[in-house]
């Protein structure tokens, strides 16, 4: 009978346990595809608002990165198809590109570059725009709009469109534009528009007419948008109670400037961040009381990127001095 070597047993066997192998986890090595339809518009000397198109991926886009003349100036969630650029200099031109990353770190091509040269100073103008006029919106799925409106009009040049959400400024266009696509919205969910026109020297018109929408029932209607893990403490110092907040920021599709602050079931304040949002968790203080002993209940909640309020946090019970 022939004899096999032990060594080629060991090989037939390590070549069998591999191709039996069938609980073995999938690697992730497809990047997602390159943003499209990248945009950029100026719409003052100084800043621009930057624009695309989501990209797409075999698991997920978790992020996108923001270059400007081959440099990183900004990291995105993967839910945020847009921002806005401040304290760029007067009549330079800069190149804007933007890439899609996913969870396994794999990044895409950048997009095609796009250039825009900065806006002169604006000239002494205190006229303002007049208002847009018939302003209409329709539907664009269960996370975007599309607005029409007829073209404002101004002494100088009308140079942006800036569009509302229940008073929040949620997007900016051209002023040669009069149609917008705003993205970043919430299935069935309830929205008012508005819109306003812009001159160089950032004279802002009056409100258009204002129009309603209800976003189609989808997939992520439900998303948790109140801040997580909130916790109340008290300090007192020289004489003084103060509240001292805690909290985990709720994942919105973008930064949260703006936070309600309620005692006792009543707002009683609203924090806006003087720079940029903080990553992750945030940190606030506040005096409350001269007085020991004093009972208050305490929540907030945090205006979304879409310019709706956010679901409560958790309501809690401290008292000073305890």
């Amino acid at each position: 009978m022939r004899r096999i070597p032990p060594l080629a047993l060991t090989a037939a066997a390590l070549l069998l346990l591999t191709g039996c192998g069938g609980d073995a986890e999938a690697v992730d090595d497809r990047p997602p595809t390159a943003p499209r339809g990248l945009t950029v518009h100026a719409g003052s000397a100084t800043s621009v608002h930057v624009m695309w198109n989501k990209s797409t991926d075999d698991t997920e886009v978790t992020g996108y990165e923001l270059y400007r003349g081959g440099k990183l100036v900004r990291k995105l969630p993967g839910t945020t198809y847009m921002v806005d650029l401040t304290g760029l200099t007067p009549r330079k031109k800069y190149v804007f590109s933007v890439r899609a990353l996913d969870a396994a770190g794999n990044s895409s091509h950048r997009s095609p570059e796009v250039s825009v040269t900065m806006r002169a100073p604006a000239p002494k103008d205190a006229e303002p725009p007049t208002a847009p006029g018939k302003l209409t919106v329709k539907p664009s799925g269960g996370r975007a709009a599309t607005l029409s409106w007829r073209a404002a009009r101004d002494n100088e040049a009308v140079t942006s469109y800036d569009i509302y959400q229940a008073g929040s400024r949620i997007h900016s266009v051209d002023g040669g534009t009069t149609t917008a696509l705003v993205t970043g919205l919430r299935p069935g969910t309830d929205y008012t528009f508005t819109v306003r026109a812009r001159d160089a020297a950032d004279n802002a018109s009056p409100d258009s007419g204002r129009v309603k929408l209800t976003t189609a029932p989808g997939a992520g209607g439900d998303e948790d948008t109140a801040p997580g893990g909130f916790k109340v403490t008290t300090h007192e110092t020289d004489g003084a109670y103060y509240l001292d907040l805690s909290w985990d920021q709720p994942r919105t599709g973008g930064d949260v400037a703006e936070y309600e602050i309620h005692l006792n079931g009543r707002q009683a304040t609203t924090l806006q961040w003087g720079g940029s949002a903080p990553a992750g968790r945030a940190k606030h203080s506040f005096f409350i009381s001269r007085e020991e002993g004093q009972t208050y209940r305490v929540k907030l909640r945090a205006k979304l990127p879409d310019g709706n309020w956010g679901a409560f946090s958790e309501e809690r019970t401290v008292t000073t001095g305890g």
